[in-house]
């Protein structure tokens, strides 16, 4: 869940400052953006239409990609839109949350001052490196490390004054004091072995997260925490698992499914699509909910973001749902559900992430996620079926639109209809990578938005657009980085192998090895967001569920549904109360029913484990 920007009073030194510093990141940011899709989208062209590859393309992208994750992760920070868990604080008292937030900015800050000094280093060893095509200097890539923390930094500088002076001192005494101690307990952390992973990854960590501390910055903490106190690794190594992690270049689709998902929705794509599957369905009892759960399959398959996807569909069908009887309640938990359901549709974020960390093919993984999702919205859709004979929705009644309304608003979307086709096939006969194709998805849908749909897309909405790009990316790729910093830190504790030794002892084989990974995944889920979840735990499980016979294609679809399971189930799951806040539903209005929905996919979710023809059999 994000919290709202907050900015300092309108008028003082300060906020002009602060707004002269935003404007100074996002205006390049934006540039990087519109710079990636550019850079991709011609080289798609020159390979496959002239047959003449540009060799630097990819390493002038991934050089690029490294500077808008960091300014990215300024602009994220600068608007309070990193991932946080804020069940616990919401519960708090104002002046309770006031404080915590306060602890919150001063953990950041804090993150940013210790590691600068490393970042510049780390660019120092970069000098020796040099890029194999374009010749440059390791260094210029590099730089976007320190040079982003110095913005960071800066910004959260001058937002310190805008919290109470009582509450910066009582954070500032809290971390002094931890740090004394955590010092002082050096001797006895070193030499309780890896049972000091309990304190620095459970307590400290925990503790972290559920007072609001943004989840990347928790994870990088407590891994600095852990390698000052019991190692002498030094802290650029962390600098470097950062960078190494979160720039990855399959990653690169992350912002621009970010980008296509937004336009989806200004160009009025969604709309038409709804359109026609009301034209349809829309007429027989439940038919409102069936339309929601074919469009949330139809717009996952373009968007990539879940949140994209709900924000794209709610505002179009909530008002003539509401109109049809169905509750604040029901609606949040069947978009919810949906949200669950489509997890596994390429080109989700998720299916890029775990193929960028466990090696596993991404075209496999666009080809078996279909299925795995089709079963669930069968399963969402008896559910829905079953519950609107208990609802009163004959308050408005439909008739069944005739065939030639049919007809016309299936011809006015079948552009739209066609681009989740474009992207797959796209993938799939090698004419674009998973990285590049959702260029390909950008210019066609800039190209109906101008032409065909004329939706809300203008030149003034596309530099906010940009923007929230890289805002929401930086977020993403901020806690990839962090927690494949903090992935490698349990590794060379020997964490990795004590886990591996436990999972492998699992008693009932490999049903007993997917029974436990398939409830330990819907926690991660819940408390960790998926994306962290896989980073940390995807190199570790994935060649253990090899040494059982566990296809690594099958093991994809169990995780990511499992994850998407624990990520909307209350109280913890971010995501649940993204949809009530896209729905412009309370939290609570849905606790009760969304459980309903919840169980059936847990079902389906069973199915989908030890049946594994469903994730394999188009492969």
């Amino acid at each position: 869940m994000f919290e709202d920007r907050k900015t300092g009073a309108v008028g003082t030194p300060d906020s002009r400052v602060e707004r002269a510093l935003r404007h100074a990141v996002e205006w390049p940011a934006a540039a990087l953006v519109i710079a990636e899709v550019a850079l991709l989208f011609v080289s798609i062209i020159a390979r496959g239409v002239f047959h003449k590859p540009i060799i630097w393309a990819d390493e002038l992208a991934s050089i690029l990609f490294l500077w808008l994750a960091m300014f990215g992760t300024v602009i994220a920070v600068q608007r309070s839109e990193h991932m946080r868990l804020t069940f616990f604080i919401s519960a708090l008292s104002p002046r309770g949350q006031d404080w915590v937030k306060a602890l919150s900015a001063g953990a950041v800050t804090l993150f940013f001052a210790v590691i600068l000094y490393p970042a510049l280093d780390y660019v120092e060893d970069q000098a020796f490196v040099e890029t194999p095509a374009l010749g440059w200097s390791g260094m210029v890539r590099a730089l976007a490390i320190p040079v982003g923390c110095v913005i960071a930094l800066a910004g959260c500088l001058l937002r310190l004054p805008h919290i109470k002076f009582k509450d910066l001192m009582s954070v500032g005494l809290l971390m002094i004091v931890l740090a004394l101690g955590l010092y002082g307990a050096t001797p006895f952390m070193k030499s309780m072995g890896n049972w000091n992973l309990l304190v620095f990854f459970i307590v400290l960590l925990g503790a972290g997260i559920m007072a609001g501390v943004p989840i990347a910055f928790a994870f990088c903490l407590a891994t600095i925490s852990f390698l000052l106190v019991t190692t002498r690794t030094p802290i650029l190594v962390v600098v470097g698992r950062i960078d190494e992690g979160m720039s990855s270049l399959i990653l690169l689709a992350v912002p621009l499914f970010v980008l296509l998902g937004q336009l989806v929705e200004v160009t009025g794509m969604a709309r038409v699509m709804v359109a026609f599957l009301s034209s349809l369905l829309g007429h027989v009892r439940g038919g409102m909910s069936y339309v929601l759960l074919g469009a949330m399959l139809l717009v996952s398959g373009i968007s990539g973001s879940k949140t994209a996807d709900m924000a794209a569909i709610a505002p179009v069908l909530f008002p003539e749902m509401r109109k049809r009887g169905m509750q604040d309640g029901e609606l949040v938990s069947l978009l919810a559900a949906s949200g669950v359901m489509s997890e596994t549709i390429p080109p989700s974020i998720v299916l890029i992430a775990i193929a960028s960390v466990t090696g596993v093919s991404i075209a496999s993984l666009f080809t078996a996620g279909i299925f795995p999702a089709i079963v669930l919205a069968l399963v969402l859709g008896l559910v829905a079926r079953h519950r609107a004979v208990h609802m009163d929705d004959t308050r408005t009644h439909v008739q069944r639109a005739a065939w030639p309304v049919v007809k016309k608003t299936f011809i006015v979307a079948l552009p739209a209809l066609a681009l989740p086709f474009l992207i797959r096939s796209s993938v799939v006969e090698g004419i674009a990578t998973a990285t590049e194709v959702s260029t390909i998805g950008i210019v066609y849908c800039v190209v109906l938005g101008l032409i065909l749909y004329r939706g809300t897309l203008t030149w003034q909405s596309l530099r906010p657009m940009l923007v929230q790009t890289a805002s929401l990316s930086g977020a993403i790729l901020f806690i990839v980085g962090s927690a494949s910093g903090m992935a490698w830190a349990l590794a060379q504790s020997g964490f990795s192998h004590d886990l591996a030794k436990i999972m492998s002892a699992v008693p009932g084989g490999a049903y007993g090895f997917i029974a436990v990974s398939l409830i330990a995944f819907i926690v991660l889920g819940s408390v960790l967001e998926g994306i962290p979840a896989i980073v940390l735990f995807g190199p570790l499980l994935f060649p253990i569920a090899r040494q059982f016979g566990i296809h690594e294609i099958h093991y994809s679809m169990i995780v990511i549904l499992a994850m998407g399971l624990g990520l909307f189930a209350p109280p913890f799951g971010l995501c649940y109360y993204a949809a009530c806040i896209i729905g412009k539903v309370e939290p609570d209005a849905a606790m009760r029913s969304i459980w309903s929905y919840l169980g059936w996919l847990f079902l389906g979710l069973i199915l989908i484990c030890y049946v594994p023809w469903i994730s394999l059999g188009f492969l």
